[in-house]
């Protein structure tokens, strides 16, 4: 019985393999913009959002804009970062984080 189960098992994985014509396909999806969001039950947040720029040039790059958030347990304070994260690198701000002098 054990053997029976095994061999279905197994040809039900190769039955489920996509084709190299399928393979190629996702292969060559090109980058597409996207965004998200998410927050939870402890006050954690997320938002990004992504966009391809310069597409197909030698200086394509994803440039990406966000921002995440939580709640400080202790003193119930808010804080939130929002970001750049580009061909520059990842670029953060928010109130509570120090600033480079000029």
């Amino acid at each position: 019985m054990k053997f029976v189960i095994v061999l279905v098992a197994l040809f039900a994985l190769a039955s489920a393999r996509p084709t190299d014509d399928v393979a190629k396909d996702v292969r060559n999806v090109e980058p597409e913009n996207y965004n998200y969001e998410l927050e939870t039950s402890n006050g954690i947040s997320l938002k990004e959002e992504g966009v391809l720029k310069n597409a197909g040039s030698e200086h394509e790059a994803i440039v990406v804009h966000g921002s995440y958030s939580w709640v400080d347990e202790k003193t119930g304070e808010k804080f939130t970062v929002n970001y750049v994260a580009d061909e520059n690198g990842f670029q953060p701000s928010g109130a509570h984080l120090p600033v480079a002098p000029q």
